[in-house]
Formats: structure tokens, sequence, C-alpha cells
């Protein structure tokens, strides 16, 4: 559990006293993990009214501001650097957070690593701590909703030293819900120590699409079952830990092979398909208690044959999700930023459409004055009732009372040292990630490698960022690993589309070495990583691929010599220690494919199905 302890130091007395008295809030010492553990006294008639008088104080503008999340630079809610206040004056019109929320009374602030939000986790608490002092500030004091992404694996926002668990994929192949939800709780309770309290994870999307540009490897797999398993149990564990867990994306975003960053995708699904692929992982979330659930920028025209994104469409937020599977918490968009939700329609009418279909959560849209001011006059013209607004502010404010936020917004940096990047929580990341490391191929029994007859290694390949900003490069944290583990290891990067220079330096480095690691990374039929593994694996020296992101890289590589082959499903240094130990024999290769691996030559047919994973 993370440790709200007491700072009402931070608080002045006449904030402290107003939020109190607005919400009726104020409880005794330990009330509030109990409301956290029962789940049930947030939704109480005497909580609900107590709301209800707080949200009758507030101004129009006050309760147009709760449900906006949005972005803004800067390390510091009210001292950022000064690169941080121009972007800040550029696109928001204001310095700093501290003004942002003043001027648009926003319900929550989202964290990102490219706006220089997530140094490290002390600077992040007092960041968290800065927005929650500027939340209670204002006219009518509310704490604020502080959001990120934080799936673990690929999208990770606050890296080292707090600890990095294996992404979804990964955890798919493990096939244990009992670590799917210890990695929840863990990696929930360093967020709740640093003022994050709503992680958009975990990712319910059933990863039904090889091509899909953009879940893959953030969805735990292909089978229905199987995801929404993983799931509830990643639900539970976020929410264990007392912060809110969001289940994204509605209605399911598993069967694109469009970006919904950039372009509109179209699901093809009838709503039979629908029924039984997309929304079991939905359901299990609901069933699980999830506190907020994102919504998708996608068409299905099976549920809303108008083709309107998910994000903007009443039968699919209000008919599907709110009636027919009967959720009545936090509905957040995703980014109305991505190309997506704007295809239709204008930025002023994204807002309005969004809240007529069913929205809670306007997530960091790209103009917050263009947003705002064309919802402000929505409500004011009649388009939207007062009401409808209402109604949202009240399931926000609902879960802050819930997460304790009502009672004591801050954290101290002493819950941080306690509790982010301890020993404990990083053995059990790596406890966790050596159960997912798959073994797909193994010629001749070459794995595990014998120090004795294969001590001198080179490791080459892909070294992608690192999604944290804080680990990698892949290829060094391979070798280093092995170092520990008593081999010679020399790294060498080539790239995900290595040129014949590179590719003829890795051959001259491969010369006298025991055997050769490759990084290989989303490999395609036209890859020049293929030539790299080829010419390699004509050197007569062992090569052993490691695919560091999607796990279909194999099929391509079929034919070119390679003598094992692994899936990591991640970059991030707790797989690829993982599966370093794995080609070491440090741990057995207990992962199997979450989703099916298609043969190059001909898709129809699957090379290794759903399941599948050697062992020694």
């Amino acid at each position: 559990m993370h440790h709200r302890t007491s700072r009402r130091t931070l608080l002045t007395a006449t904030a402290a006293t107003a939020v109190i008295a607005a919400t009726g809030a104020a409880v005794a010492p330990g009330a509030v993990a109990a409301q956290k553990s029962s789940g049930g006294s947030h939704n109480s008639a005497v909580t609900t009214r107590r709301l209800k008088r707080l949200i009758s104080r507030m101004s129009l503008e006050e309760k147009i501001g709760q449900l906006f999340v949005m972005r803004v630079y800067g390390h510091s809610a009210t001292d950022p650097d000064q690169a941080d206040i121009d972007a800040n004056l550029a696109e928001i019109g204001v310095r700093t957070a501290a003004e942002m929320i003043a001027k648009y009374h926003v319900g929550g602030i989202i964290y990102f690593t490219w706006a220089h939000n997530t140094r490290d986790p002390h600077q992040i608490a007092d960041l968290s701590n800065g927005i929650q002092r500027a939340g209670l500030a204002g006219p009518t004091p509310l704490p604020l909703l502080v959001s990120t992404d934080q799936e673990h694996g690929i999208v990770c926002r606050v890296g080292e030293p707090a600890t990095l668990m294996p992404g979804a994929m990964a955890l798919g192949a493990g096939r244990s819900r009992s670590d799917a939800r210890k990695a929840g709780q863990i990696a929930g309770a360093e967020l709740a120590a640093i003022g994050i309290c709503q992680n958009y994870a975990p990712d319910a999307d059933v990863n039904v699409n090889p091509a899909n540009p953009v879940i893959g490897v953030r969805s735990f797999g292909s089978d229905p079952q199987a995801v929404a398993g993983m799931v509830a149990a990643q639900v539970k564990g976020y929410q264990s830990a007392g912060i809110a867990s969001t289940a994204k994306h509605f209605p399911g975003h598993g069967d694109t092979s469009t970006d919904s960053h950039t372009g509109l995708p179209v699901i093809g699904h009838t709503r039979e398909q629908w029924a039984e692929l997309d929304a079991p992982p939905f359901r299990a979330a609901i069933a699980a208690g999830i506190d907020s659930i994102m919504t998708a920028h996608i068409v299905v025209p099976a549920l809303d044959p108008s083709e309107d994104p998910a994000t903007l469409s009443r039968p699919i937020l209000t008919g599907i999700l709110r009636e027919e599977l009967g959720y009545d918490g936090v509905v957040v968009t995703d980014s109305l930023g991505m190309e997506g939700v704007r295809t239709k329609y204008g930025d002023k009418r994204v807002p309005v459409l969004a809240v007529q279909a069913g929205v809670d959560q306007l997530l960091n849209p790209p103009s917050l004055d263009v947003s705002w001011n064309a919802l402000l006059a929505a409500v004011k013209s009649g388009e939207i009732s007062e009401a409808r607004i209402e109604e949202s502010i009240l399931r926000i404010l609902r879960l802050k009372t819930k997460l304790g936020l009502f009672d004591d917004p801050f954290v101290s940096h002493r819950g941080v040292d306690r509790t982010v990047g301890t020993r404990s929580h990083l053995a059990a990341a790596d406890r966790i990630a050596e159960h997912t490391t798959t073994l797909l191929a193994n010629e001749g029994s070459l794995l595990p490698l014998s120090r004795r007859s294969h001590r001198n290694l080179l490791v080459v390949g892909a070294d992608p960022a690192s999604p944290s900003g804080t680990t990698g490069p892949p290829t060094t944290t391979m070798a280093e690993e092995f170092k520990q583990l008593g081999y010679a290891a020399t790294a060498l990067s080539t790239g995900t589309a290595p040129t014949r220079a590179g590719i003829d330096a890795a051959v001259a480095a491969a010369q006298g070495k025991d055997a050769v690691i490759v990084g290989t990374y989303n490999v395609t039929a036209t890859s020049s990583q293929r030539t790299l593994v080829s010419a390699l694996a004509a050197t007569g020296v062992p090569v052993i691929t490691v695919a560091i992101r999607n796990p279909y890289d194999i099929a391509q590589l079929t034919g070119t010599g390679q003598a094992a082959s692994l899936a990591a499903y991640s970059w991030t240094d707790v797989e690829l220690r993982a599966a370093a130990r794995v080609i070491a024999g440090r741990a057995e290769p207990e992962g199997t494919l979450p989703v099916p691996v298609q043969r190059a030559d001909d898709p129809a047919k699957v090379l290794h199905p759903v399941g599948y994973g050697l062992s020694y």
C-alpha cells in the first residue's frame, strides 16, 4: 500500500478549513484506507449529498474546468524552466501549472516525459504537491486528479529509479494473474507515493491483428478470455494501492491497421464479433470495480452506423458502456489532440459532442482555451444542460473522494524514499520478468549457453530510445547483464535499419566470438535486420535473436540461419536482463506466446500458435 501521511503543514489553514467545510470529508486517521478497501462508502448517500452541495456552490466556469485534464510543461507547478514557460505561453496562454489551474479550474493534469514533468521521483512529488496547492487555492478549493500513462513495457512515463515492470504482452506470456496483480500493486504504490493518482492502464485491447501499429505488445494478447483475466488482475492490483486504474481503449482498439494518433481507424467487426472479441476485457474490468474507462478514437459501424468516432458516439458510450454494460464510473477520452478524433469535426465541436456522448473527462485538447470556451458556450446556449455537466462532475468528485484527495492530497519525500524503487520491488520485477521470456527456437540445444564453450559474446542490434528516457540502450543493457553472469560481452549498436557499413562492422566484430546475440525490432520482409542476421550466421558463429518488441520477428527471420530465437516483448531493462538470464541458463524460459505468429510466406497459416514456447 502507498502511504498518504498527513502533511497539513503544506496546506494553509484557510485552504484546509475550506476544503473540509465544503465537502464534510475530514476523516479520522485510517478511515481513508478503510474507504479504499471497502470500495463502497465513497458512493454513500451522505457523500453524494455533500458533493452535490459542493457542486451547487461552484461557478459555471469552475464546473466546466473540472471536466478537463490538461498537459502542462515544466518540472515545477510555479517555477518551471524558461523554455517550459515559453512552451506553456505558446500552447496554453499561461506561464505555469498553477496559472492554468487558476484560470481554467482544470480538474486534472496529465504528466508526460516530453513535457519535462517526470525528472525523478522527488521532483515529481514536489510537482504533484504544487498542483494540489494550486487547486486548493481556488475559489472553491478542489484537489486535482494527477494522471499519466504508466502501462510499463513500451509505454512508460516515470522511469528509474522507480521500479519498471514487464509490459502487458510480457505478462500475458507469463500467464500468471498473480504476477499481473503484483505488478499493478507495486506500480500503483509507487505512483501514489509521487502524487499520481490516476493511471491510464491497463490496456484492455485484444490484439488480434499482428499489423496493429499502435497497440501490439501493449495488449496482453489475442485471446479475449485470457486478456480479460489479466486486465481484471491488474485493475485489482493498481486499485489496491489506492490509485484509479483506467481500462482502455473502449470499445476495443485491437483489430486496427491505422494508428489513431495519425488517422481514424475503422473496425469491421460485427456486433456479435465485438461481443465475443472486444467486450470481455471491459466487462471484466467493470466487474473488478474499474474506476475509469478511456475511449478510443475509432469508428465501429456495427455499433454506431453514423460512423462517428467512439469518443463522440452516444450509442457506444451511453447506449453500450453505460446502459448495456452497466458502467457508472468515470469515462475519459483518449487525447483530444490525436488526429482520429479531429478528422470529422473541428476542435470546437469535439468537446461538446464528447460530453453529449457520455464522456466525463476531456483529455489533453490541442487548445485548452478553444475547447474550454466551446463547452462553456454550449452550456450557456442550452445545447448542453448544466445538469449534464454536474452529472460528470459528481462522478469525478466521487472518484477524488474515494482516493482520499479531499482528506489529504499531498505526498511526502519520506513516502517516496520508503516506497519508490525499493529493493523488494526491484527484486519482484526481476522475478516476474523471468516468467515472461519466451523461447521460440533452439537448434541443436544451443541454449542455455555454457560459459565454458560460449563465453565470449557479441551483442548487436536495435537500440531504440528508452520509453521512460532513463534506461538502456538495449545492446549495452544485455551486454552488461552477461558480464554480471560471468561472460565476456561487447555491445555494438546496429540500429533498426542496419546500413551496409554497419552490417560489415558487425560481421568483423563477430570474428573470434563464441556467439552473437542480435536484438531485433519489428522485422519486416524488406528489413535490413534480416540481412544483418544472415550475414552474421554466415560467419559460422552461432546467432541468437531476441525480439525486443513484437514477437512476430521470428517469422521474418526463417531461413536466415539463426540458431536460437527468443521474445522479450519490450526493450526495457527488466525484460532484457531477464532474456540474458534465460540465455545463460540462470532462469528457465517459462513464457509462452500470448498471440499466434503467422508464417511470413503464407499469413493464412500459423508458424507458432498461442501457447507455444520451448523449455530447457
